[in-house]
């Protein structure tokens, strides 16, 4: 590629930038070279970095997004799926592709104008220019170069009020915001922030929280999800695929950034690993580079104490159940847990199966073969068979369903066309009528289970699976108990990390 010409909106670096980008971060901005771009009050935006830093690390994201509502914004639309959407479009859109590799190409001999850092010679940032995968990085790149250079980011941003044509001032005031105070109902103060990270097979999830006061009643300030498939092949390797690994440690990343944002102090911070953490052999490179960026070290839970948060969730905020003991069904990638309670739980299982597992042990083909349903059919009704021996499954008053499988099955059961959690979170549903549907999905393709637009695309090969657990459940808890309806709770285990957060800071 021929010399550039210089970045439009670069600017010197001073003291007070420094300053500022202390207090938007959080931390000290690391190889500091410029001022790539500054939002409209001067603040910086983007900053130029150098590959390698000072204390040799290389760092390849060398045009970093600092401005914090900004970062924000991106989050929450990372939280929504749109990775995964533009990723899948680059496969189909030939011009995308092409201006995506241009801007991959570009990005490196950005960076060579100000360094070498031969471990990362041939990496840009984002995903570039296979993938999309941090558009935090892809937006740093277009804000610094202006449109027309990046296409995927250029999409993006456009998407957000007030960054195109021009990069204009929301931060509120000429200084820098406020950190975020705890108010509750009507400016009634309330608890300090918690975050609670839940990190399972599939996903990595985020809560931030407080508590309001007088109420006890969980606020929620921030909650995000991300697929990131870490337990890919564990049940076959035992051990963590490295590519998944990083794919995690970059939500983490995001996630420290709304974390600072809240001013969540790292004592207030609880990482939560459970079934494929407690399967995979090489988990302490997981839990190091979560260490690093997090400033906390991942608690690898029991199965026993990951249901019993999963319950204290679920029932804290779905009203009108019966009285008398109450089952909550947490389905996740790897595992699933089934736990009996009225208040506590007085009785409790995790079974080695999820949604993941038994896609990757069973059900490879599309759509799934009758003998591939009856091997993964026999799987779930020997554990079971298991199951009901620990939790006397006759003695539930009521059925509730949490995490992505029930959820998703929930909203595709009332016809939504866009996932709506204030819509499924409490819905009771006939059980029959969830069996049919569940039996419907099992038996679809993935090119069919997409026409659903609320299932999230990372979901979408192993929704099938995930319902013929539900359904197997279902139909045991029924013959079991006599109940006849179910009942749909978005909170769960990440409900249940933050109020345990909150019991401790109190």
């Amino acid at each position: 590629m021929t010399a550039l010409a210089p970045l439009p909106f670069e600017s010197p670096a001073t003291e007070h930038d420094l300053e500022v980008m202390r207090e938007q971060l959080g931390r000290d901005m690391r190889g500091v070279v410029s001022i790539a771009r500054r939002c409209g009050c001067g603040r910086p935006a983007v900053v130029r970095t150098a590959p390698r830093l000072e204390d040799g690390t290389p760092f390849p994201t060398s045009l970093y997004l600092t401005l914090p509502w900004l970062t924000l914004e991106i989050s929450r639309l990372e939280s929504g799926g749109l990775m995964a959407e533009l990723t899948e479009r680059l496969a189909t859109d030939d011009e995308l592709a092409t201006g995506y590799q241009r801007a991959h190409e570009r990005y490196l001999a950005r960076r060579e104008e100000v360094g070498e850092a031969e471990e990362v010679d041939h990496v840009s940032a984002g995903g570039m220019p296979t993938r999309v995968k941090c558009l935090h990085a892809l937006a740093g790149q277009a804000l610094a170069e202006g449109p027309g250079i990046n296409p995927v980011a250029d999409e993006v941003l456009a998407t957000i009020d007030g960054v195109l044509p021009q990069l204009v001032c929301r931060c509120g005031t000429a200084e820098l915001a406020e950190p975020v105070k705890p108010t509750g109902a009507e400016g009634a103060p309330g608890s300090a922030p918690v975050a609670a990270i839940d990190c399972g097979t599939n996903s990595i999830r985020l809560l931030i929280a407080r508590r309001e006061e007088g109420t006890g009643v969980l606020i929620d300030l921030e909650r995000h999800l991300e697929m990131v498939r870490l337990g890919l092949d564990v049940d076959r390797t035992g051990r963590f695929d490295p590519v998944a690994i990083e794919r995690t440690l970059d939500a983490a990343r995001r996630y420290q950034q709304l974390i600072e944002h809240h001013g969540v102090a790292p004592s207030d911070v609880r990482f939560v690993a459970t079934s494929a953490t407690r399967d995979a052999s090489n988990r302490d490179d997981f839990i190091e580079g979560i260490r690093e960026i997090l400033g906390v070290t991942p608690e690898v839970i029991t199965g026993d104490e990951e249901a019993a948060l999963s319950f204290r969730g679920a029932v804290s905020t779905v009203g009108d159940l019966p009285e008398g003991p109450r089952l909550v069904v947490d389905i996740g990638g790897g595992s699933t847990e089934l736990v009996l309670g009225t208040e506590t739980p007085s009785h409790r299982i995790s079974m080695n199966i999820g949604s993941v597992r038994l896609t990757e042990r069973h059900l490879a083909t599309d759509p799934p073969t009758a003998a591939e349903v009856a091997a993964a059919t026999a799987d779930v009704d020997a554990l079971l068979d298991q199951a009901a021996a620990v939790v006397p499954l006759e003695q539930a008053s009521a059925l509730v369903g949490v995490a992505g499988t029930v959820t998703t099955v929930t909203g595709v059961a009332l016809g939504l066309e866009e996932y709506r959690p204030d819509v499924t979170h409490g819905a009771r549903l006939r059980i029959e009528e969830v069996e049919r549907l569940c039996r419907d999905l099992l038996s679809q393709t993935r090119e069919q289970r997409a026409s659903h637009r609320l299932i999230h695309p990372g979901r979408i090969d192993v929704i099938g699976a995930g319902a013929l657990i539900w359904s197997r459940i279902m139909q045991r808890v029924a013959a079991a108990s006599g109940i006849t309806d179910t009942r749909t709770s978005e909170h769960d285990i990440l409900d249940g990390i933050a109020l345990d957060l909150l019991d401790r800071v109190a």
